[in-house]
């Protein structure tokens, strides 16, 4: 058996997948509707809507199976995530990724297997709308097209849900998302008594760069500071856009060490980011944190105001 191979942007997409808060909901008639049409239409054992976690792939819709999960490593959704295209499995018994896999060998039996995968943006796969069945069969191009169809519709619910609890521009969680993932992570810290921090971060000059360059220049620089958050602080850390061109990041299980840390590797990321690039203006930024015990009883609200206040003192102090 051949475990999936985990994506690039895996930090990128869990942080996109979790901030839609769609996981470990209950059933929904619109994502129901569709399972249940694929099903008859295609005349298949099973028929899925699954998101692949960090180690499980969940179903916000299952028909013909009663599990709500199984492990991401022995998942096909897992392989089907890390394609552009429908991922077809005509006979798993005579494919050496699968031949051995305990879904093939036991219940359910699976045979044949089609994904469309899921996508937030190009690039970013969630999870997947899927069909398996006992036997193995070819899949035509006619029913190729209509599987893509139906999982166009299913994305399309999804980003109805996307919109409200991501940034659209810089795809990254908005102050709703953010304030619902910082707050699960807090009471995580205090159930576990574990530190956490809040730094906010806000662009210097920006008005400029879209006055004298444009708009379009202003959100550039937006996008880069998102996506280089992403890339400087931890995979468990939640970050976030307010509004405006000021970000947040919320780090668990923290120290002040870990906090300097991070925010000087994304200060010298930034700052290669500048050297390197043709841009004829660079991206400057200045932050404030705040670093509490898991006893602390302030809000992320008004721990987002206090990191806010130690931002502007040293953006007043430039």
């Amino acid at each position: 058996m051949r475990s999936p191979k985990i994506p690039d942007n895996e930090v990128e997409r869990l942080h996109a997948l979790r901030a839609l808060e769609i996981l470990d909901t209950s059933q929904e008639e619109r994502f129901d509707r569709v399972t249940r049409v694929a099903k008859r239409l295609f005349g298949v054992s099973i028929s899925l809507v699954s998101f692949v976690d960090e180690n499980r792939q969940w179903f916000k819709s299952a028909q013909g199976l009663d599990v709500k999960e199984t492990p991401r490593e022995i998942s096909f959704c897992g392989h089907a995530i890390n394609d552009d295209n429908l991922f077809v499995i005509p006979n798993a018994k005579d494919d050496k990724r699968f031949c051995d896999n305990p879904l093939v060998t036991d219940a359910p039996n699976i045979r044949f297997y089609a994904g469309y995968p899921l996508k937030l943006r190009p690039g970013v796969h969630i999870g997947t709308f899927c069909l398996f069945d006992i036997e193995p069969r070819e899949m035509g191009e006619e029913d190729r097209l209509l599987l893509q169809d139906l999982g166009s519709m299913i994305e399309q619910d999804i980003k109805s849900l996307q919109m409200a609890n991501l940034d659209e521009l810089t795809m990254i969680p908005n102050r709703r998302g953010f304030l619902s993932l910082a707050n699960f992570s807090l009471k995580l810290c205090r159930r576990k008594k574990l530190g956490s921090s809040i730094i906010v971060i806000d662009l210097n000059k920006f008005k400029p760069i879209n006055d004298k360059y444009g708009h379009h220049e202003g959100d550039h620089a937006l996008k880069t500071i998102a996506m280089e958050l992403f890339n400087s602080f931890r995979e468990s850390d939640v970050v976030g856009r307010l509004g405006g061109d000021e970000f947040v990041v919320f780090l668990a299980d923290s120290t002040p060490d870990i906090v300097k840390h991070c925010l000087s590797r994304f200060t010298d990321n930034m700052a290669r980011i500048n050297r390197n690039s043709n841009k004829p203006y660079n991206i400057e930024f200045s932050f404030g944190f705040g670093h509490y015990d898991h006893d602390n009883q302030l809000s992320i609200e008004e721990r987002i105001m206090q990191a806010d206040n130690e931002m502007y003192k040293q953006k007043n102090a430039r």
